[in-house]
């Protein structure tokens, strides 16, 4: 049976990742009760949108590619595996037709958990299914073992959609949103809430005076300005490493300039993605809305909505340099911070569980880098030899490099591949290690939902 499951994975991936997630998305869409030219229409923005990410990468890449082999030479530095963010990530998943079980597996678990009542979140946010379908993969990568890799997928899938419902309430607060409003969040980066919350909770014991020396993000915006933009930070990384790699100046010049237009462009682009998804999301929450007429839903959106608060793009500066200056110095760290340089997997949550406090976001996020960092360095292998596979390789990179993407749920990916290196070579030591991490982790969780469950009473009160 898994032989044949295989069988037809392979030849759909030989369409190529843009084809086959025209067909998934137009499917589906059908499926939903789409028009058919509203459901071809979104399957090719999507398409579309994933050609236009690989060639963004590629053009990052060819521009690099040389420069970073050049640092990490001529420096001596351990950093020789290159993020190049969330982007590449999703060429590589979608295009697997991992990706697209993975999704159909996910939306009847949505259907069910809604039917028995388990969940009042409708996530509409299918295209972001790529960051679970890196555990599923992962999970695949070292077991060759579809149906482990399934209850990876859909214990954390759960997980997302009780804490959409547990976030409601005080994302109502937060972002000045009232009850009838029936938008929230189910993006994966809010899983780390329960870490951000636990050090929260440390903080407060250790410096219960410390929201004394918070300050105004929006003021620290204005003052930085332009200097703070994607454009911006482009330049700088392009001058850190020309420098680093001893490039000569012309050389330096258009490094910068390439860097600050790919990041600008990452953010263009990330844009098509949420148009190609909204016929399958119209068509979903239609069919949610005639099937209960008299039941509330909570549609499940892109973390995107939480960045109207100043805060995020501020502590988005601060940490920038931070994980720099971290990566270089990290013991276990082999990742360069790249694509992945403005933490938009960690500041939705640290904005989140802080309520905004700059102070407080900056020293959970400074504490927290590391696990992000090593969490991308350990999916290097997967993630290049994937790549090699699905024909995607990035134009640029030298042969035999590896790349990787500083993402969300970095908790998840670190207990996968030790948990995959156990399931290879088990040893009484690895399955320990493996068992504590996954309670530790289940628990905090527990832990997390009974707080955010008092929290939203005290809010209701």
């Amino acid at each position: 049976m898994v032989d044949i499951l295989n069988q037809g994975f392979n030849f759909l991936i030989g369409l190529g990742g843009a084809a086959l997630t025209f067909i998934f998305i137009t499917i589906i869409s059908l499926f939903m009760g789409v028009k058919f030219s509203k459901a071809v229409e979104g399957g090719l923005r999507m398409g579309i949108a994933l050609t236009g990410m690989g060639a963004i990468i590629s053009l990052l890449t060819n521009e690099f590619g040389d420069s970073l082999s050049a640092f990490v030479e001529r420096t001596g530095t351990s950093l020789d595996i290159v993020d190049l963010g969330w982007a590449q990530m999703a060429v590589i998943t979608w295009g697997s037709a991992y990706t697209m079980l993975f999704a159909l597996i996910c939306l009847l678990l949505n259907l069910l958990m809604l039917y028995f009542k388990k969940t009042n979140t409708m996530n509409v946010d299918l295209f972001n299914v790529w960051h679970l379908s890196i555990i599923g993969m992962l999970t695949i990568y070292y077991t060759n073992n579809i149906f482990i890799a399934l209850v990876f997928v859909i214990g954390i899938y759960a997980m997302m959609l009780i804490n959409s419902d547990l976030m409601k309430p005080q994302l109502n607060q937060l972002l000045g949103y009232s009850e009838t409003n029936v938008t929230a969040t189910a993006h994966p980066a809010f899983l780390f809430n329960p870490m951000v919350m636990f050090i929260d909770n440390l903080i407060t014991k250790i410096f219960p005076s410390i929201d004394k020396y918070d300050f105004n993000a929006e003021q620290l915006n204005e003052k930085i300005g332009f200097w703070g933009s994607n454009f911006a930070v482009g330049i700088y990384l392009g001058i850190f490493i020309g420098i680093l790699g001893q490039e000569p100046i012309a050389k330096i010049i258009t490094m910068s300039f390439t860097a600050a237009v790919c990041l600008e462009l990452f953010g263009v682009i990330g844009g098509w993605f949420g148009p190609a998804m909204e016929p399958i999301s119209e068509g979903i929450v239609q069919r949610m809305k005639n099937s209960n007429s008299d039941r509330k839903f909570i549609i499940g959106v892109d973390w995107a909505i939480t960045a109207v608060r100043p805060e995020i793009w501020a502590v988005a500066n601060i940490l920038a340099p931070i994980l720099m200056v971290i990566a270089m110095f990290l013991p276990g760290n082999k990742t360069l911070p790249l694509g992945g340089i403005i933490l938009t997997a960690l500041v939705p949550s640290l904005l989140f569980v802080t309520k905004g406090k700059v102070m407080r976001m900056t020293i959970i996020g400074t504490i927290c880098i590391p696990l992000y960092l090593w969490a991308s360095t350990l999916i290097a292998d997967f993630m290049t030899q994937t790549s090699i596979n699905l024909n995607v390789f990035p134009e640029g990179l030298a042969e035999g490099s590896l790349f990787t993407s500083i993402e969300a749920i970095p908790l998840e990916k670190i207990i996968t591949v030790l948990f995959g290196e156990t399931f290879r070579n088990p040893t009484v030591q690895g399955v320990l290690v493996v068992t504590l991490l996954l309670v530790i982790h289940i628990g905090l969780f527990i832990w997390y939902r009974n707080r955010m469950i008092v929290l939203n009473k005290s809010e209701v009160d």
